[in-house]
């Protein structure tokens, strides 16, 4: 979420403290929505990098408190980031004497004594236990990988996912150009491309991925089971292609071909696989956009989380912003909280699940009155109270869907909504949940929204 304050970015970069300090604040940086930079104009500097990130340069004539001090006052900062080995406590103390208002950050990787409201140590190593003593007590502590400053060209990279696509010797229906036309507008994905001499559309699927460094084709390959076990999911035909993908225990889309393929392909639609009758470019779109979030996501049952995720689950229900929309708008303590998890493990009408996303706790979604006799289940959904307006209520969304109607089997999902709950509904909506019954709880109206199996 972009937090809506002013904030000053303190760091030099030159020839001789080198450039990680610009870098990291540069990542930093694009969670506030207004960012400032103060820098001197030392040698070798890369302020250029700053400007090109599109950020304000404040260039100052030294390391003084009173010239830093004003240039706070003047552009009316709410926060200040301190990424400077040549400022220490004493500097920072009388900066927060001049400003009582301002909030100070400070980025340290040296264990050193601070005086500010925010510690950020970025490491993986960064133990926290380490800076007892060295900071205020009121002092925010974050520290280790869930804090690591990473650039987005490594993120991208880590997050590309590599697809495996035949459609068997010589794609007989000719489909691979119309898949590649969907699947290559994908920019996460390296595809690899299998086929052979055989294929009739050869000099077209060369035209289609020339220029395009993220497809690769693969003619007459000898290296089929090696591309496989490369590959993070698979677009292939329910033919005996599949029963190889299938023995690999690769995730897959099947998309039918012929007639041959009816048995398989029946088979596949009673396991809830994710298979086409035949190319739809919609529906294929919104398959590798699902594979893409299953590969990049992990249901935790509440009942396997450690005491400490408990703990942050319940930090989560009992905010503000979520207790509001909930039945039962109390604080709900820990013992309860603990008690009702324990419960579940003999509770076959409903389960709850912690979502991480990419590495990231983003959310809780469960599933209540689950009836497997008519098909049917009450679901709810929550993003992390942290972490609205980053596109995670739409992630957990897709994977309600996905959980109910392929691994519970359901056809109907209901959702009970506050009527003047309008992000929750705005989001219903985008799904295509019709509306249903308007009741009372407890002199408040409430909607249900009902999504069923297409």
């Amino acid at each position: 979420m972009i937090k809506d304050i002013k904030v000053l970015f303190r760091a030099n970069s030159s020839s001789t403290i080198g450039t990680g300090h610009i870098m990291r604040d540069l990542v930093l940086a694009k969670e506030y929505r207004e960012v400032i930079f103060a820098t001197e104009e030392l040698d070798g500097n890369i302020n250029y990098k700053i400007e090109e990130a599109g950020y304000r340069v404040e260039i100052l004539k030294s390391n003084s408190i009173d010239e830093l001090d004003r240039v706070i006052k003047r552009l009316d900062i709410d926060m200040i980031v301190i990424d400077n080995y040549d400022i220490d406590y004493d500097f920072e103390k009388k900066l927060k004497t001049l400003n009582p208002k301002l909030t100070i950050m400070v980025l340290d990787d040296r264990y050193q004594k601070h005086y500010c409201d925010i510690l950020l140590n970025h490491n993986i190593s960064a133990n926290s236990s380490r800076y007892k003593n060295l900071l205020p007590k009121s002092c925010e502590v974050r520290c280790g990988r869930e804090y690591r400053l990473v650039r987005d060209e490594f993120k991208r990279e880590k997050n590309k996912k590599t697809l495996f696509l035949s459609m068997g010797g010589s794609d007989h229906t000719q489909i691979l150009p119309l898949i590649l036309s969907v699947a290559g507008k994908f920019k996460n994905l390296n595809i690899h491309v299998v086929t052979s001499s055989a294929n009739i559309n050869l000099d077209r699927l060369k035209r289609y991925i020339l220029n395009r460094d993220n497809i690769t084709l693969h003619i007459d390959s000898n290296r089929i089971a090696k591309l496989m076990r490369q590959s993070d999911f698979a677009i292939v035909t329910p033919s005996v292609i599949l029963n190889e993908i299938d023995y690999m225990n690769i995730p897959f889309i099947a998309i039918k071909t012929a007639e041959n393929q009816n048995d398989m392909f029946n088979y596949l639609k009673e396991k809830r696989e994710l298979i086409l009758d035949r190319f739809n470019r919609d529906l294929l779109r919104e398959y590798i956009d699902l594979m893409l979030i299953r590969l990049d996501t992990t249901l935790i049952n509440f009942t396997d989380l450690s005491l400490s995720e408990k703990e942050k689950v319940l930090e989560w229900r009992n905010h503000k912003d979520i207790r509001k929309w909930m039945l039962n708008r109390e604080i709900i303590y820990l013992d309860e909280h603990l008690n009702y998890i324990n419960s579940l493990r003999v509770l076959r009408d409903r389960v709850y699940f912690l979502v991480r996303y990419r590495g990231e706790d983003i959310g809780v979604i469960d599933f209540t009155n689950i009836d497997y006799i008519n098909k049917r289940a009450d679901f709810g959904l929550y993003v992390r109270p942290d972490s609205r307006g980053r596109g995670f209520g739409k992630i957990l969304m897709k994977l309600i869907i996905d959980y109910g109607f392929n691994r519970l089997k359901i056809e109907r999902l209901i959702a009970e909504v506050f009527s003047k709950n309008r992000v929750a509904i705005a989001l219903y909506k985008s799904f295509n949940f019709k509306k249903r019954d308007l009741k009372d709880r407890d002199n408040r109206d409430m909607l249900d929204y009902i999504y069923q199996k297409r």
